[in-house]
């Protein structure tokens, strides 16, 4: 196992041991669980992210700390938009699709004024982040 995949792993048993309140860079920030599947291997993955409401739309952002490339997970869903997300202590299914423009800067910029890690993630990369809207089934 990676070092990135066991410090996912502690994250994942903080959140569902603390009702899903972690501590650490993520104490009092809006975590959820996004359970995806695998684009390639159609195994379940779960991955520990930062999430926003649009109104009553929730999002994720595909940012992988300003890298060039997306997340894994980002790929998972974009191949099975099929997911199931961990939000405190419910556990539901939902519909992932990409956010269009404008509404993508829209709400990146928002999200990004108030955890500001955002936009230094944005001015590291050339790449265009992604917005991942995620629509309760």
């Amino acid at each position: 196992m990676t070092d990135m995949n066991d410090w996912n792993q502690q994250i994942i048993a903080e959140f569902r041991a603390n009702d899903g309140k972690v501590g650490g860079q993520f104490e009092g920030a809006p975590l959820l669980l996004l359970h995806t599947t695998g684009a390639k291997s159609g195994q379940e993955r779960i991955a520990p992210v930062m999430y926003g409401t649009d109104g009553d739309q929730m999002f994720v952002i595909a940012s992988k700390a300003g890298a060039d490339t997306h997340p894994d997970w980002y790929h998972n869903l974009v191949a099975n938009p099929t997911v199931t997300l961990e939000v405190g202590t419910e556990t539901y299914d939902a519909t992932a699709s990409i956010a269009p423009e404008p509404d993508r800067t829209r709400i990146y910029d928002t999200f990004a004024s108030t955890f500001t890690g955002f936009a230094e993630y944005a001015a590291k990369t050339t790449r265009k982040i992604p917005v991942v809207l995620l629509t309760r089934s």
